[in-house]
C-alpha cells in the first residue's frame, strides 16, 4: 500500500471547514505580493542588504511570517490531523491564531518600514503570542502523531526552533530601542539560522516525508535513513546556531558540513520516492520542487563561502536570498500548487453519486505557468543583481517576482471561487 492510501483513508471526516486552512493560504498569497512590492521599493538596498530597518527587512518578514509561517500554519492544522487520523479537539484556537498573526505582522512590518521602534516592539510581542499559540497547537498535533515517527521528530525539533526564534525576535526588536545586546548582528544571524533552517527548514523536510510520497504514489522513505538524516540535520543546525553565539567560525563551518551531509541523505530519499512512485508525470509544481532541492545545497555552499569571504562582497546577502527565496519559497510554492486544489477537491460538493471534481477542473493552468516563469526569472535576475550589485537588475527581478506573485494570488482566488461554485450549483 502506498503512503497516499494510508494518508487519505478517512481523511474527509477530519477536514476542517474550508475557510480555516484557506484563510492562511489566501493571506500567504497576499503577503507574497506585498513582499515583492517591498523589495521593489527597497531595490537600492537589496543588493548589499546586511540588516537594519527599512523596506528590505520588512520584505524579509513579509516572507518569513506572512508567507512561510502562514502557509505552515494552514498546512499543519489541516494535514497533521489527516495524517495522524485524529481531529483537532477545537477550532477556535486556529481562528485566534490567524488573527493574532495578522495583528502582530502588520505593526511589525509598519515599524520596519517607517523605522518606528515602538511599532516594531508592539508588533513583535503580538507576533510572539501568535507563534506561542501555534506552538501549542502544533504540540497537541505532535503529541498524537505516534504513527508518524519521522514527521513527529522533525516537528518537535522545529517546535523548539520556533520558540527560540520567537524569543530572539522580540529581543532584537527591543534591542533596536534599548541597545543592550553586545552583538546585534550575531543574534540576528542565529535568528536567521534557526528561523530558516530550524523552524521552516525542518518543517519543510519533515512534511516532505509524507507529501512527496503522497503526490508521487510511492512508499514511505526508509526509516533508518530518514532518522539518520534527521539526526544530522539537528546536529548541523545546533552547531551552526552556536557558531555566531560563541564567535567561532570553525563551529559554523562544522555545522555547514554536517548540514550538507543531512541534505545529501534527504535528497537521496526524495529522489528514490520520485523514482519508485507510480505517478511519473508530476507537472509544473515538481519543476519548482526540484529547483528548490538544487537551491538547498547551493545555499549551504554559498553560506560557507561567505563565512570565509570567498563569495564576493555581497556573499552574505546572496546566502539569505538563496535560503529564503531560492529554497524555502520556491519549494513552498511548488507544494502549494498541489495542496490548494487537492484540499479544494475534498471540500467540493459532488454530484449525486459522482466522483469529486478533478484537480484540473479546480485550477486554471495559465496562472501557474506565468507564475513559474516570473518566479524563476526573478530568482535568476535578483541573484545576478546581488552578485553584480546592479540596481537595474534588482528592480527588473523584483518586478518579475511581483507579476508572478499576482499570478499565484489569482490562482489561489480562482481555486476558491471554483470550489464555492460547486456548493452553490
Amino acid at each position: 500500500m502506498t503512503l497516499a492510501a494510508t494518508f487519505l483513508g478517512g481523511a474527509k471526516s477530519r477536514l476542517l471547514p474550508l475557510s480555516i486552512p484557506f484563510r492562511f493560504f489566501a493571506a500567504a498569497a497576499g503577503f507574497h505580493v506585498l513582499m515583492w512590492v517591498a523589495l521593489l521599493v527597497g531595490a537600492s538596498e537589496l543588493t548589499s542588504f546586511r540588516g537594519g530597518l527599512g523596506p528590505v527587512l520588512a520584505a524579509v518578514h513579509l516572507l518569513t511570517l506572512g508567507v512561510l509561517t502562514a502557509t505552515a500554519m494552514g498546512a499543519a492544522v489541516q494535514l497533521l490531523p489527516v495524517a495522524t487520523k485524529r481531529s483537532l479537539p477545537a477550532i477556535w484556537p486556529v481562528k485566534l491564531l490567524f488573527w493574532l498573526l495578522l495583528a502582530g505582522l502588520l505593526p511589525l512590518i509598519g515599524g520596519m518600514i517607517v523605522s518606528s521602534t515602538k511599532l516594531l516592539i508592539a508588533g513583535s510581542l503580538v507576533a510572539f503570542a501568535a507563534l506561542a499559540l501555534f506552538a501549542a497547537v502544533l504540540t497537541e498535533n505532535l503529541r498524537r502523531a505516534g504513527g508518524l515517527q519521522i514527521v513527529a521528530a522533525y516537528g518537535w525539533a522545529a517546535l523548539v526552533s520556533l520558540v527560540v526564534v520567537a524569543a530572539i525576535g522580540v529581543t532584537l526588536a527591543v534591542n533596536y530601542e534599548r541597545g543592550f545586546l553586545p552583538d546585534h548582528g550575531a543574534a540576528a544571524l542565529v535568528h536567521l539560522i534557526l528561523g530558516g533552517f530550524g523552524f521552516m527548514g525542518l518543517l519543510a523536510v519533515g512534511l516532505s516525508h509524507v507529501l512527496i510520497p503522497m503526490f508521487t504514489l510511492s512508499a514511505a522513505p526508509d526509516k533508518r535513513w530518514a532518522l539518520l538524516g534527521f539526526a544530522l540535520a539537528v546536529v548541523a543546525i545546533s552547531l551552526a546556531a552556536a557558531g555566531p553565539l560563541v564567535g567561532s567560525r570553525p563551529t559554523l563551518t562544522a555545522g555547514t558540513l554536517v548540514g550538507l551531509a543531512a541534505v545529501g541523505v534527504h535528497l537521496a530519499l526524495m529522489r528514490r520516492s520520485l523514482a519508485t512512485g507510480m505517478r511519473k508525470r508530476l507537472g509544473l509544481s515538481f519543476l519548482l520542487v526540484r529547483i528548490a532541492w538544487v537551491m538547498l545545497p547551493m545555499t549551504l555552499v554559498v553560506g560557507l563561502a561567505a563565512a570565509y569571504g570567498a563569495a564576493g562582497p555581497n556573499g552574505a546577502t546572496l546566502f539569505g536570498f538563496l535560503l529564503f527565496i531560492g529554497w524555502l519559497l520556491t519549494f513552498l510554492l511548488g507544494i502549494l500548487q498541489r495542496i490548494v486544489p487537492f484540499l479544494a477537491s475534498m471540500h467540493a460538493v459532488r454530484p449525486q453519486g459522482g466522483a469529486p471534481p478533478a484537480l484540473s477542473e479546480l485550477a486554471a493552468a495559465w496562472p501557474l505557468k506565468l507564475h513559474a516563469a516570473c518566479h524563476l526569472g526573478a530568482l535568476a535576475v535578483v541573484g545576478t543583481s546581488i552578485v553584480m550589485e546592479s540596481l537595474l537588475l534588482a528592480r527588473v527581478g523584483a518586478a518579475a517576482g511581483l507579476v508572478g506573485a499576482l499570478a499565484f494570488a489569482w490562482f489561489t482566488a480562482d481555486v476558491l471561487r471554483r470550489v464555492l461554485r460547486t456548493r452553490r450549483s
